[in-house]
């Protein structure tokens, strides 16, 4: 079992960010992960910075812990060749440190470009593509492809690293499953669903699987709790929902009833180890090997220290 800290790319700035990657590795996590958002979920947690360059900074202040885009959407406010590119140098400047996390994406980040937002089952053929493209740039050479949404003319990315990025597709449902068994590496998901990872196993899927495990830190219940329902309380929408609204606003007004009673039944609040585990169990239950710890609590450091002395063990022992 592998243990991952979760860079809130929509709670902090690029630097607190990159600061707090340097305290996970010393803290002793096995690796970090940060979503790749052009909008937070809400207004109040007020950041958004460019991903590639935190984690490049990050690459140049760690030397142990690897890197996870949680995740990169390539087909619409990025073109694949764009980040097949960006996450090649990753992998270069971290020597190897780096899994590229991809997933289809939600309308909140995607919208921007002004293209629309397609129904799902477009979008997963547009992963698909995307995916394709991205491996053909990093066999080499000048490549084109002519997909159904998605093309390419006479690219090629120079700079590739000896062993390409290990590629980790989010999924919540079998087609989705499907696309990460067939075309990538391994498997992203959010919810401790056990069908996740047993369709993707049905599918041929076979590598790491990845998912945010929900946890609000502070030295008590209320205060951890008060926090997660302040800036995290979009986690409890469900991935339907999360993918389809366009902008903070609309996550403001669609989490306007959520409550701290809900908060408490999603999330790990407080100081109490056996709770964090009570949470994390079921993840590693449903077959998942990389947990990633979402810290909601207002402390990052306080968890960090909490993770080191009260959790890293018994977490590790988690079996899946």
């Amino acid at each position: 079992m592998q243990i991952g800290y979760k860079l809130a790319s929509e709670q902090y700035g690029p630097q607190e960010l990159i600061r707090q990657a340097v305290a996970a590795e010393a803290a002793g996590f096995d690796f970090v992960e940060m979503s790749d958002h052009y909008h937070p979920w809400l207004d109040g947690q007020g950041h958004s910075s460019f991903i590639w360059t935190v984690l490049g900074a990050v690459a140049a202040r760690t030397e142990r812990v690897e890197l996870v885009t949680g995740v990169t959407c390539p087909t619409l406010r990025y073109h694949p060749a764009v980040v097949a590119q960006a996450a090649a140098t990753l992998a270069l400047v971290s020597e190897g440190r780096f899994v590229f996390g991809v997933g289809s994406g939600e309308r909140l980040n995607e919208h921007v470009i002004g293209g629309g937002w397609p129904p799902v089952t477009e979008r997963h053929v547009m992963l698909r593509e995307a995916l394709e493209i991205i491996r053909l740039l990093w066999q080499g050479g000048y490549r084109s492809y002519e997909g159904k949404y998605l093309q390419l003319e006479d690219a090629r990315v120079f700079d590739l690293p000896p062993k390409s990025p290990l590629i980790a597709v989010a999924a919540s449902g079998p087609a989705s499953c499907r696309i990460a068994a067939e075309l990538g590496d391994g498997l992203f998901a959010t919810e401790e669903k056990p069908q996740i990872v047993r369709h993707y196993r049905q599918a041929g899927g076979t590598g790491p699987r990845y998912a945010e495990v929900p946890m609000a830190w502070a030295d008590d219940e209320t205060t951890a709790a008060r926090s997660a329902l302040e800036y995290f309380r979009w986690a409890v929408t469900g991935w339907k929902v999360m993918s389809e609204l366009p902008n903070p606003v609309n996550f403001d007004a669609a989490t306007a009833t959520v409550r701290e009673e809900d908060i408490r039944g999603r999330f790990a609040c407080g100081s109490d180890p056996k709770r964090f585990l009570e949470v994390a169990k079921p993840f590693a239950e449903a077959g998942f090997d990389r947990l990633v710890l979402m810290n909601a609590g207002p402390d990052p450091d306080g968890f960090m220290d909490f993770y080191r002395s009260e959790l890293a063990g018994p977490l590790r022992r988690l079996e899946s």
